[in-house]
């Protein structure tokens, strides 16, 4: 596993949790929050940018959300093709109400963590 994808895991899976606990108190805005949050993390990883496009996916299905769903399927494609060239726009929280080509401002948090977890470790 590569580093950065090994040492950003904790803090996407965190966030995952986070959304897997709003989910189960049935406030989809929150959840997907935590996906926009966990995308904005793993986003240079493969493996975590592409799980992160499916469950926003599958937000999308369980909210029937067609938008999001269509632009779910565009982004993942997307993240499976271009994340090991480097071609992520930094700070792009994910989801369809976003160009998949903006870049966005990291808040002070989760540069720290991006850049730790690119710490050799």
């Amino acid at each position: 596993m590569l580093t950065f994808t090994r040492n950003i895991a904790p803090h996407v899976d965190k966030e995952l949790a986070l959304a897997a606990s709003a989910r189960r108190a049935k406030h989809a805005a929150i959840e997907f929050k935590h996906l926009e949050n966990a995308h904005v993390l793993g986003q240079e990883s493969t493996y975590q940018h592409s799980k992160v496009h499916v469950l926003m996916l599958i937000w999308g299905l369980r909210q029937h959300h067609w938008r999001e769903v269509l632009g779910q399927l565009f982004r993942i494609i997307g993240a499976l093709s271009t994340t090991a060239i480097g071609l992520v726009p930094r700070g792009n929280t994910g989801g369809s109400n976003i160009s998949p080509f903006a870049k966005l401002p990291l808040s002070r948090e989760h540069s720290d963590i991006i850049s730790r977890a690119k710490q050799d470790r």
